[in-house]
């Protein structure tokens, strides 16, 4: 069994604790975790970059954060976290919802869980493929970025 707890620190953004949940457990049960326990934590940015300062030593924002506390061939347990305000400002440049936003960070987060990396090209492709297929899963697409929208001190 796959236990996700939704933790949600934020007041920005109204959410859909199942849809979260169900993104979770259809990424978990395609990478073949039957058991284990996510913790979901909905955050601000104070926190996110609290958090990213103490764990990664980048003390700025940033949209998701994931740590995988224990793995087994077929369990998982570890956290995501993301942040409601980051989705809220660039959910504005690609013109979706800030819970489609949240959505993706937090299937973004999850595919760093369970091994799926973004560092290089091939990986960010990869990455971003995946993404793409379980945004799908909920009726989503990735909306195309438009430059113009895009504030440079945000970028």
């Amino acid at each position: 069994m796959i236990q996700v707890d939704v933790n949600n620190d934020q007041v920005r953004i109204r959410l859909d604790e199942d849809r979260l949940r169900e993104a979770v457990r259809v990424i978990l049960r395609d990478a073949s975790v039957s058991r284990g326990e996510i913790s979901l934590a909905i955050v601000d940015d104070a926190t996110i970059c609290e958090l990213h300062g103490k764990y990664l030593g980048e003390a700025e924002p940033t949209d998701v954060l994931s740590f995988a506390l224990e793995r087994g061939e077929h369990s998982l347990d570890g956290e995501v976290i993301v942040s409601a305000e980051t989705a809220e400002v660039t959910s504005r440049w690609y013109g979706w919802a800030a819970e489609d936003e949240l959505l993706l960070y937090v299937i973004h987060g999850t595919l760093h869980l369970v091994g799926y990396d973004d560092a290089t090209p091939p990986q960010k492709a990869e990455m971003r493929e995946r993404e793409s297929a379980y945004l799908a899963h909920f009726g989503l697409r990735v909306p195309q970025e438009d430059a113009s929208q895009i504030d440079p001190d945000l970028a």
